[in-house]
């Protein structure tokens, strides 16, 4: 399947309206917004009698990252089929994992057609009410279910994060880099594992300082592991950490700003973060790794909607398919040749990202 341009879902417009956006499992709503987004839906498109929903994980839809993503896709997905925020579609926040499945059970009562996971820590918890609910439709992200009711949407981040390594290489003057993961599992084990093998693909010697945060929440943690490896020596890191990547932004921009001549960056994931990079001296996001989340949330809803829901199958997006991804954001000329000939490389199979360090599917 391909899959429509990703570039646009990043719009500071979708930023502004996903950071409004409103909990659907809160009983308070903002009316006027409601009011506005239908208006103007439905001044251009009929509505289609058709309604999707999703819950996010622990990072919340304002994590400027991965559920942000998602939700900015089904908004725009919903904005296209003439539909209002809280009718034609919604989100349920979950806090913690303890909110997957009350928010899942609402999302079912609430009555929309298709209810998606944001992420493969709801697997569980998407399959037990999937099980309980055999005639509804669920959706879930970065991971496989095996429930007929149920279509998988996952990503070959690794081939991403493989261009990424490549950009970090070519960038760094250091000749050290690091990794800041969320929570070790097989999902940012594919992170990890691309990138190294990006940067080993320009060169071997540039040393990769891997730490992982055991969290997708917490900015402080990320703002401590990003400044010691600034400390050490790394002049780029890549996070793959949902909302504790906005504490590595963070350490980053109060780095640039104490100190000017010295350049660090920081390259972005899910979603293109080059906005959190903007500090008083210029813009340090290098570029970020695009995972079309919200994309694959609108193909897989359309394709319910108009033909027949895939239930049961694991769409799984890569380069080719234009799932992942990497922006050109502010690398060199240089750097970015460097790749789009890794990037075709990849596409044509003359180069195999290897997917796993740690882990196994």
């Amino acid at each position: 399947m391909k899959l429509r341009s990703l570039l646009a879902i990043g719009s500071s417009a979708f930023v502004l309206a996903a950071c409004q956006g409103q909990d659907a499992s809160d009983p308070a709503t903002d009316d006027t917004a409601t009011e506005d987004e239908g208006t103007d839906a439905g001044e251009d498109t009929e509505a289609v009698d058709f309604s999707i929903s999703m819950v996010t994980d622990e990072g919340g839809v304002d994590d400027r990252s991965f559920n942000q993503s998602a939700w900015e896709g089904m908004q725009e997905w919903g904005q296209e089929h003439g539909l209002s925020e809280g009718e034609g579609y919604a989100y349920y926040q979950s806090d913690d994992s303890a909110d997957f499945v009350p928010n899942l059970n609402q999302a079912l009562t609430d009555g929309y057609d298709i209810i998606y996971g944001i992420g493969y820590q709801l697997l569980n918890s998407v399959n037990d009410v999937a099980d309980q609910n055999p005639e509804q439709h669920f959706g879930i992200v970065d991971d496989v279910s095996d429930r007929d009711n149920v279509v998988s949407l996952t990503f070959q981040d690794h081939q991403a994060a493989f261009l990424a390594g490549v950009a970090a290489a070519e960038t760094t003057e250091t000749g050290q880099i690091g990794f800041i993961g969320g929570v070790a599992g097989p999902v940012i084990d594919r992170f990890q594992t691309g990138f190294e093998a990006g940067v080993a693909h320009v060169d071997d010697s540039i040393e990769v300082d891997v730490q992982y945060a055991e969290s997708f929440t917490d900015a402080g943690i990320g703002q401590q592991l990003a400044a010691g490896m600034f400390a050490n020596g790394a002049d780029v890191v890549y996070h793959a950490s949902g909302a504790v990547g906005n504490g590595v932004f963070t350490e980053a921009r109060n780095l640039m700003e104490s100190d000017p001549d010295t350049q660090i960056w920081v390259i972005g994931v899910d979603r293109d973060q080059e906005e959190e990079g903007d500090y008083d001296g210029g813009n340090l996001t290098l570029t970020s790794t695009i995972k079309a989340v919200g994309t694959a949330i609108k193909e897989s809803a359309n394709q319910a909607m108009e033909e027949e829901f895939p239930g049961g199958e694991n769409l799984a997006y890569g380069l080719e398919e234009g799932g992942v991804d990497l922006v050109e954001g502010n690398l060199s000329e240089e750097a970015w040749a460097s790749v789009e000939e890794a990037r075709q490389g990849v596409i044509d199979g003359d180069i195999e990202v290897p997917e796993f360090t740690y882990s196994e599917e």
